[in-house]
């Protein structure tokens, strides 16, 4: 039996509702906020993750599915929204359009990873941009917007984490702080970490090796070379956090996965999964790098499948159970089929949930079978019905019965 490949799932549909729940509530909050919906390519050209993401992250480095095309084009299954999302701003110049843009998106991402607890290899996410804006107030209407939505699912113990990890300038000085540093122990990191000392230091804080990350304790905090710039556009992101009741922690440690983040960065932590649920940063020098005018911009992206995980296990389920068919209807008899099928056709251009027996079932296995679908009522219509014009209609959690015509002003107002 051919079975799906490692590190992907099948949402069947006993569960998709649950999805579609959590999708639905997102963009509700989404588009209270001005956000509009981007749909990007499953697949771009290599060199955009490489020069967006960075060459030097695990993402770039480990993570991504590239291949070839039959035009010998190196291709690559996204791994991340933010690069596609850009990418289309420039190309479609929508730079001229009124700042900030801001957009959102739902996507299947692709990376080749280790399958754990809320990890998998084809993830999904909901993510946010906002484009063309440098104020402090875009920083903190995107994490107000991600922890209302993080609130209106009504997880429990969820921290949000805060950092900044500053600009070209001052980012320069702590590299330099950071190298000599490393530099005393380089021998004992590990060779990916080795490869990146030159190049790209930070990213050998983002390093999951336990020996690394045990050698990086005591490395320089960033929070401490951060220029007057980015020093004040900080402090006024947590001074409306906390006029705003949002409350943060300041972790140094965050520098995100990816290269083109720059001052402020942030996670939504779930403290008892121990994994990051949301997360983003600002990026100001990516539109830039990848050939567009210099554009400030900042975005965050949160992981469903983690999401769903986390809302299964600890939020009360009642409020979204699966919708339940409204009616169930049965006939007897060629001439009952034909009218069944008009009526249903009728019932559902009304906007009802209406299931019909499509299976040729016997009496008893009809009604067997819409009571495990939960209808709420059923019908019988046979010849004796269509003569009368008149039917009895069951509701399946009293038993009780009544006449009703067989019309659909009638049905609909009977069970409404």
């Amino acid at each position: 039996m051919i079975q799906k490949p490692k590190g992907t799932k099948d949402i069947l549909p006993n569960e998709s509702y649950k999805w579609q729940y959590i999708e639905e509530k997102a963009r509700q909050i989404l588009e209270n906020y001005g956000f509009r919906e981007i749909r990007v390519p499953v697949f771009e050209q290599t060199e955009l993750f490489q020069r967006g993401v960075g060459d030097t992250t695990d993402v770039v480095q480990k993570e991504m599915y590239t291949f070839l095309d039959k035009g010998d084009r190196s291709i690559t299954l996204r791994p991340e929204g933010t690069a596609g999302v850009v990418r289309a701003y420039i190309e479609n110049g929508m730079a001229s359009l009124p700042s900030p843009n801001k957009m959102w998106y739902m996507m299947p991402m692709y990376r080749y990873e280790n399958v754990q607890k809320g990890r998998y290899r084809e993830f999904r996410q909901i993510g946010a941009e906002i484009i063309g804006s440098a104020s402090y107030q875009a920083d903190v209407e995107l994490i107000a917007m991600a922890d209302q939505i993080i609130k209106k699912f009504k997880i429990p113990d969820v921290t949000l984490n805060l950092n900044s990890i500053g600009c070209s300038i001052c980012r320069k000085k702590y590299q330099e702080a950071l190298k000599a540093f490393i530099r005393t122990n380089l021998e004992k990191y590990c060779d990916t970490c080795k490869t990146r000392f030159e190049k790209n230091p930070m990213r050998i804080l983002d390093c999951k090796e336990k020996k690394c990350r045990e050698l990086n304790k005591e490395a320089p905090i960033i929070l401490d070379y951060l220029c007057e710039e980015c020093n004040t556009h900080f402090e006024k992101v947590k001074q409306s956090l906390e006029k705003l009741d949002i409350a943060y922690t300041i972790d140094s440690s965050i520098v995100r996965g990816l290269d083109y983040y720059t001052k402020t960065v942030f996670e939504f932590v779930s403290e008892i999964e121990g994994y990051t649920v949301l997360a983003g940063g600002r990026y100001d020098g990516l539109i830039e790098e990848l050939g567009g005018q210099k554009t400030d911009a900042i975005g965050f992206a949160m992981g469903e499948d983690r999401l769903i995980d986390i809302f299964e296990k600890y939020v009360n389920q009642e409020e979204i159970m699966v919708r339940k068919p409204d009616l169930y209807i049965t006939s007897i008899g060629e001439s009952a089929e034909k009218m069944v099928l008009n009526l249903a056709l009728q019932l559902r251009k009304n906007g009802m949930y209406i299931e019909t027996d499509i299976c040729k079932r016997s009496m008893k296995a009809s009604l067997k079978y819409a009571d495990k679908m939960n209808c709420k009522y059923v019908i019988v219509i046979g010849e004796d019905e269509l003569k009368e014009n008149r039917t009895k209609i069951k509701n399946m959690e009293t038993g009780k019965e009544e006449i009703i015509e067989l019309n659909i002003e009638k049905i609909i107002e009977y069970i409404k």
